[in-house]
Order: C-alpha cells, then sequence, then structure tokens
C-alpha cells in the first residue's frame, strides 16, 4: 500500500498506474483526505474460472455410457 497526494499522481500517473499494475494498492489523498483506491484489474478469466471450479464436480466424460440414445441409432 502506498499512499500519495494528488498533485504528485498526476505529475507521475505512467509511474503509479504501473506500480498498481504489479499489485500493489495506490491510495491518492488531498489535503489528508482518500480521493481514490488505484489497483491492478482483476484478471476476470481466472477469477471466472476459480468461481466454475469451486461450483463443479469434474466426472468422467470419455468413457461410454451404456444407455441407448435415439440420434446413435
Amino acid at each position: 500500500m502506498q499512499t500519495v497526494q494528488i498533485n504528485d499522481f498526476s505529475d507521475n500517473l505512467l509511474k503509479y498506474l504501473e506500480i498498481a499494475n504489479s499489485g500493489e494498492q495506490i491510495f491518492v489523498t488531498s489535503d489528508n483526505k482518500l480521493l481514490a483506491i488505484i489497483t491492478a484489474p482483476e484478471n476476470q478469466k481466472e477469477l471466472a474460472r476459480q468461481q466454475l471450479a469451486s461450483t463443479t464436480k469434474i466426472h468422467d466424460v470419455t468413457s461410454p455410457i451404456h444407455s441407448q440414445w435415439d440420434a446413435l441409432s
């Protein structure tokens, strides 16, 4: 966590965005009041994968089943 004044943040925007993108949170303040928290974006694919993995059960889907399907006849 790093706290920075708004004027320093705007003067060094790229530097602070790179820091945030590496995983560190940047707290932007003005007159000791918190204005914003800058963080790296969430990896939406990985987040979706984790949510799916936590709610699904993996079974054997490659072995043949012993029931006949009309579409196979």
